[in-house]
């Protein structure tokens, strides 16, 4: 229940209560760097989800997760899940520094370089940001805010959509108005924001 809870923001309506969002109950331990195999690291890859991991193996293969996604996956969806913005866009940067013979991320294919597709990531999140603020030069809701972005990049809502894009949206605002480059106000008992000055 936590996952269709979080991105609800409430105890979820049945519409999200299935496989997709709720995965099977399962006996889960702490992982940490010191119960991994001998010679494997873990990298920490916060920002897409909550305490992300990927993984490198001895012969410097690096696992990436759900790290970044490839060019048809970014065109097919235009907003990617993100609980974190500024985490995402810091650990976008940290993958594209590093080196190893191989990187597997899940949403693209294997390949041994990868900062080109760091930096095509970093550029969809920059993208909507800017979009989002374009948006607010005049006062918006979040509904008007999100209502404006599936109309601009061909969406189609659903309650699923609804729930994991506005909750994606709902970390944009937060990441922006700490940055300095939104406001948020109450006006007329509803929560508006506006494009800081």
């Amino acid at each position: 229940m936590l996952e269709p809870s979080y991105l609800y923001g409430a105890n979820p309506p049945k519409d999200l209560r299935h496989k997709f969002l709720m995965a099977q109950p399962s006996e889960v331990l702490p992982l940490t760097e010191d119960a991994l195999p001998a010679g494997m690291k873990m990298i920490s890859l916060p920002g897409h989800s909550f305490d992300m991991v990927g993984f490198r193996t001895p012969d410097n293969i690096v696992y990436l997760a759900d790290c970044l996604s490839n060019a048809e996956t970014i065109a097919k969806y235009q907003i990617s899940f993100l609980v974190d913005p500024g985490k995402y866009i810091e650990t976008l940067q940290m993958v594209a520094k590093m080196e190893a013979d191989l990187f597997i991320p899940a949403h693209a294919e294997p390949a041994g370089e990868i900062a080109s597709l760091a930096e095509l990531n970093i550029a969809k999140v920059n993208e909507i940001a800017e979009k989002i603020v374009e948006l607010c030069k005049e006062p918006k809701s979040f509904e008007q805010i999100l209502q404006s972005l599936f109309d601009q990049y061909s969406l189609v809502m659903t309650f699923e959509q609804h729930a994991l894009v506005g909750s994606t949206v709902r970390s944009y605002l937060s990441w922006l108005k700490d940055q300095g480059k939104l406001t948020a106000d109450f006006e007329n008992n509803m929560l508006m924001w506006k494009a800081a000055a």
